[in-house]
């Protein structure tokens, strides 16, 4: 399954995250994250303090994807709306869902301050990308002048997120490509609007 040139303690990390996403972080046992590994059964100890350092490894690693492929969308090329539409519109598995955002629901994530942590921080840092993005629009006169970046962003991430869950729940991303073109006609520019 992993690259024999992998060290144990990246296999290890990745497994974790894999299964995090899949069944939580109660879902994800030590054994598990061995078998899927093909690590033996001291390395987890050799290399994390234990289920709960590993998992926060795995959490970190996640949540910093999330920024890089979300901040490669966002930093690239186009006008602040067209940056907005390209990270709205970007490829996803909808129907498997946020690597981040399912950690929301796990109760013993959001119960612990170090796993919550990187959650949070991304969630912050993207609607702070976003929220700088709709300024940058409405200092160009693109976005209407009474759009607030924060109560924008705080949309945007809303409409993702609430579009894997109602994909999810449907068993198609119907729902999740409705909302985002629901989202991008409520914030496209008044002259392509009028077109």
């Amino acid at each position: 399954m992993y690259s024999e040139c992998m060290s144990t303690a990246e296999r290890l990390i990745e497994s974790t995250r894999e299964l995090l996403w899949e069944r939580g972080y109660v879902g994800t046992s030590p054994k598990a994250i061995l078998e899927r590994a093909g690590a033996g059964q001291g390395s987890m100890y050799h290399h994390f303090k234990g289920k709960h350092d590993l998992a926060l490894a795995a959490i970190r690693r996640t949540a910093q994807e999330m920024r890089a492929a979300a901040g490669a969308v966002l930093a690239g090329p186009g006008t602040p709306y067209e940056r907005i539409e390209a990270y709205l519109r970007r490829e996803r598995d909808v129907l498997r869902g946020c690597p981040v955002g399912r950690l929301t629901m796990d109760p013993d994530v959001i119960a612990d301050d170090a796993l919550r942590a990187p959650v949070d921080e991304t969630f912050d840092w993207l609607r702070e990308q976003i929220a700088h993005l709709v300024e940058e629009g409405r200092e160009q006169g693109e976005f209407a002048p009474w759009l607030d970046g924060e109560e924008v962003a705080a949309a945007v991430v809303a409409t993702v997120q609430g579009g894997y869950v109602l994909a999810r729940a449907s068993g198609s991303p119907a729902a999740f490509d409705a909302g985002v073109r629901g989202l991008l006609s409520l914030l496209a520019p008044s002259n392509a609007r009028a077109r």
